[in-house]
């Protein structure tokens, strides 16, 4: 078993050597530019470095190759920012070579993540996200397709996937020894299914089964990290080699120090207080006005609320004022109405976000008939974010 004194050896990913195998996922309108500036603050002042992987949200090849104007927002990284993670959704191996070569020859990223672990309907529906891995031929095609495009360059491919799509589809095992062979320099996984989506528990001995099958790259393991003990325990039953948070930290950007501190066998931050979350939420609403603007800074801080302030003692009317917020001076009024000293809830680590139900993966017709079918689906990539 992992104890607090074994520390887990420093995550390599490519020619980047992380001192703490903690990976923030990407998460679409949660990951930007203002959200991991603040987690990596957060981690600094808490543990003395940040000492991780932070993942910007997904970005769609064809629209980063046809310059769509949000998409490139998207990529917006912090000018101290190291190593800059940049996370695509595609489907086309022509398409995904033109953007990873964008990406190096343009110097947008040091570090490419492929996302095929997708599994929103209006994805799953034309054969792209956690869909994908089921066409065998194809999937290899398209890593093959970013190593080429990134030889040479120092810019390294990882790959992210789920269990498959159903219990009678898993494609973990075949997808990460394709990409292993294809040239990824590590693999992710969901240890969920598609038709899960986020409800439910994550299967972890899928994780151990990936472990034991792709023996020569970092597998890192995804799935119900919620507290620091977690991620020791994922790692001590499954043998991956890091974790990757999704999640977990919404509403607690702290999470990474905690996670730090545990795997480095010392002792954890003391929780902050509700004015130790105030401080951090008025961080993150400075940081999205800076990346958005103040009218769409404050839309998106917006959905953050809640999650920063379960568990806490606040009153219905004030939450209510919070989640309609328009601007910093009134956020500024707001916040000072809470109890700086209240404590950090008992129950504050419960998980937040998405959970759902589970529901039938929608896919396109005769997705299922072939796997070593190549043929690239029709308009799965007219979008500029997978869900």
């Amino acid at each position: 078993m992992l104890s607090l004194q074994t520390r887990p050896a420093p995550l390599t990913i490519g020619p980047f050597a992380l001192r703490s195998p903690v990976v923030l996922a990407p998460m679409a309108g949660v990951t930007n530019v203002a959200f991991r500036t603040l987690c990596r603050e957060v981690e600094q002042e808490r543990s003395g470095s940040a000492a991780g992987l932070y993942v910007c949200e997904m970005v769609t090849a064809r629209a980063l190759v046809e310059r769509h104007p949000v998409t490139m927002h998207m990529t917006t990284f912090g000018p101290d920012e190291s190593p800059r993670s940049l996370q695509l959704y595609t489907v086309d191996p022509a398409t995904t070579y033109d953007a990873a070569k964008m990406i190096v020859d343009e110097d947008l990223a040091d570090h490419i993540d492929m996302n095929f672990g997708c599994p929103v309907p209006k994805v799953t529906r034309r054969g792209g996200g956690s869909a994908l891995p089921y066409k065998r031929a194809l999937f290899r095609q398209i890593v093959a397709a970013a190593v080429r495009a990134t030889e040479g360059s120092g810019v390294p491919v990882t790959v992210k996937f789920r269990v498959g799509i159903d219990d009678e589809h898993h494609t973990h095992l075949d997808a990460g020894r394709i990409a292993a062979e294809e040239g990824a320099v590590a693999l992710a996984l969901h240890a969920r299914t598609a038709e899960q989506r986020y409800s439910g528990h994550s299967d972890w001995s899928q994780i151990a089964r990936l472990v034991e099958h792709v023996t020569d790259i970092p597998v890192l393991g995804n799935g119900d990290i919620f507290t620091a003990q977690d991620a020791s325990r994922m790692m001590a039953e499954t043998g991956c080699d890091g974790v990757v948070v999704g999640r977990g930290c919404l509403g607690r950007p702290w999470l990474f120090a905690e996670l730090d501190a545990h795997l480095s066998g010392r002792e954890m931050p003391v929780p902050p207080t509700l004015g130790e979350v105030a401080r951090i939420m008025r961080r993150h609403l400075e940081l999205l006005i800076a990346h958005h603007g103040e009218l769409k800074g404050c839309r998106e801080i917006r959905k953050h609320i809640a999650w920063y302030m379960h568990g806490f003692p606040a009153g219905s009317d004030l939450r209510v004022q919070l989640a309609r917020v328009t601007g910093m001076a009134e956020f500024e009024d707001l916040l000072g109405r809470l109890d700086p000293d209240v404590p950090f809830p008992a129950d504050g680590y419960q998980p937040r976000g998405r959970q759902g139900s589970p529901g039938k993966v929608v896919l396109p017709e005769g997705w299922l008939d072939d796997p070593d079918d190549a043929t690239v689906p029709f308009g799965a990539d007219v979008m500029n974010s997978g869900g």
